[in-house]
């Protein structure tokens, strides 16, 4: 069972360390993570809800239980937009305070005190200050306190620590100046209402960016209306889109989105699918067709049979992903969330230090210089870059892929399809388009094709349904069957009409001691034009041939050959015989094949390419390729494919299309490099930032940095992480460019 938990006073990467490490400690949790970005607590366990909450406000936070999906995010959207105008509010005030005595410093004024009627200005100012820290800064000094209470440090007391104590150093000076060297008797109000008012900017500016990142999730849950019209008693009422249910009949309209998974009772019309799979086209729908909940309408009136509703729609169920991969972290944020971890603790030490260092070896005035360096490496560091540095391009990333049709389950598939060198292609279905039909018929007894099309008609294999298809067409009647037995990937057994039929590849013609030499030959002609032979057998004896071709794909040609232009070994696996495999791999362009290969052995060819040191992908539709797709590195599940492929794969491909294979690739890559360079900026600022705060520089140049600066530093530094993350909302796939 998994509860959220929305967070409330979570500031930097810090508090989700300590989250995650308190609640995974409690006895009924399996496992706990923080998605930072949205504020959420996501728990998988048996814990309740109410025990959460406690516990979470054992460790200093606050949450409420997550409950409706749209109220939620209604509510955040809310949230956000006040913190956001109480953020600019602050910063108004405190720069409106800042900026003045910053430039009357630089003008007027050393900032100073050299006589009894500097003490009652700068008193002044003092008080006016402290309406700064204790009102725009207030949130700053209460997260500290809060954290201290609970044995932690944060951002906020970073910031309280370094403007805290520029004020209390300035009052000092005010009120005891003849108790400090001459030198030492500078103040540093302008330095204390500055850096309040930019990291307040800062923040504002990051919830303005970090909303822009959620807008995949938002455009999905705009695409569920909120109310359908439903017939009921031959009556058509608008009712709340929850009151639907199963079986109901509803009415769709041009121009309508469709609320529910449903069969097409009534009607014809064409389809915008294109929120759903990227597919731009609409698709033309009938009676007896399914239609998806999201989807829009275009042109003519339908009525429509729910099959699906609420959570259990495909959309709920896109957006459920979308939003679990976005929460999800990828291998490479482990050492980032380690060191953030750690981070608050060892700059405040790094400060102490700083101040140590400063006032016992450093130039007169020891006092002034050991507070502006102290103050500068606290305001200076700031975990938060670090912090959003991947959870902020892995949330872009998998709301940019939901936009082309591709749900990516978790951001490890993320960073591990970035390294992919190997993809194994199925054949059928994947290549093809897994709907075959009969080319070729030959052979010897004249009921050839009504004993055969009835054994096939209780399979429930493609090539089975291709032959009875077949039958149909040829307005052939079929007999019952008795004994039936399918021989996984060999052929079918059985007896119709008093007869023992049996059908397959030579294989099992040879396990039944059947002599097919009479059309091996043909079969061999057959299979060299990727069709697929099979036998039959009657009564012990080879009776004939029929030929099954599967299509393939209008685009595959053109993706393999992208996929291959991206660096990318291609393989096709089949069940198929040497001569249908080297056939279809020679017009689709794929230089390497396996084939024969069972069911059960696609997995074990994959961990044999795997253990020659490649990263391998696969990519299937069917039960049979849910071992392979488990055992890849990454596995890619066709959308139209069944529901065991799609829950063994890390990504779902809704376009039916190996485009969206290369488009997933090109995605994680792109994002890859995105949180490369976030960790990177986010390494270098702190890694350069705290030693140039600290003075290194100073024996050299004689300069230090300004508190301010580094306040201004600190605080653009998450816009700049959040902004970054962002521009791959640009990203466009070769596909469509």
């Amino acid at each position: 069972m998994t509860t959220t938990l929305l967070l409330e006073n979570v500031t930097c990467a810090g508090c989700v360390k300590k989250i995650e490490k308190g609640i995974n400690g409690l006895p009924d949790v399996d496992q706990a993570a923080v998605d930072f970005p949205q504020r959420r607590l996501n728990v998988e366990g048996r814990i309740s809800g109410d025990s959460l909450i406690e516990a979470l406000a054992e460790i200093g936070y606050r949450g409420r239980l997550a409950s409706n999906e749209a109220e939620d995010r209604a509510r955040q959207k809310a949230q956000q937009a006040a913190q956001y105008k109480g953020y600019i509010r602050n910063t108004l005030l405190a720069l409106g305070v800042g900026i003045p005595l910053m430039i009357a410093g630089m003008l007027m004024d050393d900032m100073s005190i050299r006589s009894q009627q500097d003490q009652l200005v700068w008193g002044v100012v003092g008080l006016l200050t402290l309406g700064i820290l204790l009102f725009p800064g207030r949130h700053f000094f209460s997260g500290a306190w809060n954290a201290l209470l609970h044995g932690s440090a944060n951002m906020d007391s970073l910031i309280a620590l370094g403007t805290g104590a520029a004020w209390l150093f300035s009052t000092a000076v005010v009120l005891f100046p003849e108790m400090l060297p001459e030198g030492s008797r500078h103040l540093y109000y302008e330095a204390s209402a500055m850096i309040i008012g930019l990291v307040n900017f800062g923040l504002a500016m990051e919830i303005r960016a970090r909303g822009k990142t959620s807008e995949a999730v938002e455009r999905l849950l705009n695409l569920q209306p909120k109310t359908a019209r439903v017939i009921r008693n031959e009556k058509e009422v608008d009712l709340p889109l929850e009151l639907v249910e199963t079986g109901d009949l509803l009415r769709i309209r041009p121009g309508e989105q469709i609320p529910v998974d449903a069969i097409v009772e009534e009607g014809s019309s064409l389809i915008d699918e294109s929120m759903l799979s990227g597919e731009p086209l609409p698709v033309s729908k009938a009676v007896g067709d399914s239609v998806s909940a999201g989807t829009l309408n275009k042109s003519g009136t339908l009525v429509v049979k729910a099959e699906k509703v609420g959570s259990e729609t495909a959309l709920s169920r896109i957006i459920e992903m979308v939003k679990q991969a976005q929460a999800s972290k990828p291998e490479i944020s482990r050492m980032a969330d380690t060191v953030a971890g750690i981070f608050v603790p060892v700059v405040i030490l790094c400060s102490i230090v700083t101040a140590l260092i400063w006032y016992l070896l450093g130039p007169e005035p020891q006092l002034a210089y050991m507070l502006v360096t102290a103050m500068t490496v606290l305001i200076i560091a700031c975990p938060c870059a670090l912090g959003l540095a991947t959870p902020m391009s892995v949330m872009v990333g998998v709301g940019k892929a939901a936009e082309y049709g591709i749900l990516i389950r978790n951001g490890q598939a993320l960073q591990s399809a970035s390294q992919l060198d190997t993809l194994v292609l199925d054949k059928t279905g994947t290549i093809t388009e897994g709907s075959p039909r009969v080319t070729d018929l030959s052979g010897t007894h004249p009921q050839l094709l009504q004993l055969t099309a009835s054994l096939e008609s209780v399979s429930e294999h493609p090539l089975a349904e291709a032959i009875v298809r077949y039958a149909d067409e040829q307005k052939v009647s079929l007999s019952p069957v008795d004994n039936f037995q399918a021989h996984s990937g060999r052929g079918a057994s059985g007896q119709v009409d008093g007869k023992a039929v049996s059908l397959g590849n030579s294989a099992w013609m040879t396990e039944q001691n059947v002599d097919f030499s009479a059309f091996e030959n043909k079969a061999q002609e057959l299979a060299e034009q990727a069709k697929t032979p099979v036998y039959i057998a009657i009564d012990g004896q080879i009776a004939g041939l029929i030929a099954i071709a599967d299509p393939i794909r209008k685009d595959s040609v053109a993706a393999i050959d992208r996929l291959k232009s991206m660096g990318i070994k291609v393989v096709m696996i089949t069940g198929d015989n040497q001569h249908t495999a080297a056939a279809v791999a020679r017009q689709v362009g794929v230089d390497n094949f396996i084939a024969g290969v069972m069911p059960e052995d696609k997995a074990k060819e994959i961990e044999k390419l795997q253990q020659g040191g490649g990263h391998v992908a696969m990519c299937g539709d069917g039960i049979n390729d849910a071992p392979a797709l488990a055992r890849a590195d990454v596995g890619f599940a066709i959308g139209n494919g069944t529901d065991v492929a799609i829950e063994s794969a890390d990504m779902v491909l809704i376009r039916n299309s190996l485009h969206s294979v290369a488009d997933a690739i090109e995605l994680s890559r792109a994002t890859l490099s995105n949180i490369r360079q976030n960790l990177f900026g986010a390494f270098i600022y702190n890694t350069l930032g705290i030693p140039v705060a600290a003075g290194i520089l100073f024996p050299f140049t004689g300069l230090l940095l300004s508190p301010v600066i580094a306040g201004a530093a600190m605080a653009f530094s998450s816009v700049t992480v959040v902004s970054n993350a962002n521009r791959l909302r640009l990203f466009k796939p070769s596909s469509a460019k």
